[in-house]
């Protein structure tokens, strides 16, 4: 502060100064040399004006300072002082010049000790932020569907009421669950703390609401309670908190995974609006009826190619003649190896018979023996192949023309006994004999036609 002030203001210097010059000039040194403080004092005869403006005198045991704060900086402070409240203040000393009046213009306002409880505050801020409770990697969005909301407040609180009429304006179906607990007092922190740890127990809730309408710092500093921020970094259940206005901030909200600037913000962020819902829910529902369309003309698709992949019965019964030659081959192929397999096991055992016929009587029991094993065995063997021969001859006879003369078709040979395949190898007159399933005809060729394609 410059104490030299005298010779730095030029009306000082004139001769004789008139009560208007000398009440200015006092203001100006004042504004300029004396900057914005810190006063503490207890508040008496305040007066809230019809302007916004406010006027009071700021005094303690020995002294008083008269005081004002105009509108634009009282609509800031979050109370109105009453007669007694002590008070703390950031003001610049200045002069009311009409009455030469010193006074104090107030910049903003806190209730005393509120310097003290924001110490405190950023002190727990910075341990808890140390040890990773705010950091965003460890936060979770809310359901954005969610069946219930929890709601942990004081039953008394005007912010349970205005979270409510916001939930059922906005989401009706929504279920809602309060968990009372004080939100101002001395125990009031471990209480909220004790609810949300109940919450989480009961697991009935998809999202958990911890609001609070708006007051002073010392309103609020149950949500700057250091167990209350562990329990709500530590719930599985993801917390949204709205406490205060949008200035408030608490360790509760840099705890919590998501802020509302106040609790009907928070309501709002706990559920989409039921109207929302329905229209995600018909465009879903739009979007499924496409993929079905498409899904089906697809298939469809599918269908056509399949069909034009179809192997036509004339191709299928050539298959299935080459594939019963095949096995007949196969058959034929079998059985004369197990003719010389067992002829020459009886060599083989004729040798051995020979080889002991010092004991003719043993060895002619042996070959007995052997012989009528051999001879079931080739039984069994022969059995079996007769078994499947009699198999492939009933497949054979399912593809032979007998089937075929059954279902309406005959065979026709001309007079050479040929069986006629093409039309044009045949003469006007020519006799013609035909087979049917049941009985023969004789016919005659009256007319030839050529080739009209195939039926």
């Amino acid at each position: 502060m410059n104490s030299g002030f005298a010779s730095a203001h030029d009306d000082f210097s004139r001769g004789i100064l008139t009560i208007s010059q000398l009440n200015r000039a006092v203001a100006t040194l004042l504004e300029r040399n004396i900057p914005l403080v810190w006063v503490r004092g207890e508040v008496s005869n305040f007066t809230a004006a019809a302007s916004g403006h406010w006027y009071f005198t700021l005094k303690d045991g020995s002294a008083a300072a008269r005081g004002v704060m105009f509108r634009g900086r009282a609509m800031l402070v979050g109370f109105t002082p009453r007669e007694g409240d002590r008070i703390e203040v950031r003001a610049r000393v200045s002069l009311y010049e009409p009455r030469g009046d010193y006074q104090l213009q107030v910049e903003s306002m806190r209730r005393a000790g509120q310097g003290d409880l924001f110490e405190a505050f950023l002190r727990l801020k910075e341990k808890l932020a140390a040890e990773g409770l705010f950091d965003p990697g460890r936060k979770r969005a809310p359901s954005p569907i969610p069946r219930t909301v929890g709601i942990v407040t004081s039953l008394q609180a005007a912010a349970l009421r205005d979270v409510l009429t916001a939930l059922a304006r906005r989401a009706p179906h929504v279920g809602v669950v309060v968990y009372p607990a004080p939100v101002q007092g001395e125990d009031a922190g471990e209480r909220l703390a004790q609810a949300v740890e109940l919450a989480n127990r009961r697991a009935e809730v998809d999202t958990l609401l911890l609001v609070r309408g708006g007051g002073s710092i010392e309103d609020l500093w149950a949500f700057n309670h250091e167990g209350l921020a562990r329990a709500v970094a530590a719930s599985r259940i993801p917390v949204i908190s709205g406490v205060g206005h949008e200035t408030d901030f608490t360790i509760a909200d840099f705890a919590a995974d998501v802020r509302a600037p106040t609790p009907t913000a928070a309501a709002e962020l706990a559920s989409l609006p039921r109207a929302q819902w329905l229209t995600r829910v018909e465009q879903a529902a739009q979007g499924l009826r496409r993929a079905q369309r498409r899904r089906m003309e697809q298939l469809e698709q599918r269908l056509d190619r399949a069909a034009a992949q179809l192997i036509p019965p004339r191709e299928r019964l050539a298959r299935q003649r080459d594939r019963l030659a095949s096995l007949a081959r196969g058959l034929s192929a079998a059985w004369s190896a197990a003719q010389r397999d067992r002829a020459s096991e009886v060599g083989l055992l004729r040798q051995r018979l020979i080889a002991q016929l010092p004991d003719p009587a043993r060895m002619a029991s042996r070959v007995d023996d052997i012989a009528r094993r051999l001879r079931q065995r080739q039984a069994y063997q022969l059995a079996s192949l007769q078994q499947r021969l009699a198999s492939h001859a009933a497949h054979l006879r399912a593809l032979g023309p007998e089937q075929t003369l059954a279902r309406g078709y005959a065979i026709v040979r001309d007079a050479r006994g040929h069986i006629v395949r093409q039309a044009h190898t045949l003469e006007v007159g020519e006799p013609l004999a035909l087979s049917f399933a049941e009985g023969a005809a004789e016919a005659s060729v009256t007319a030839v036609e050529p080739d009209r394609g195939t039926l």
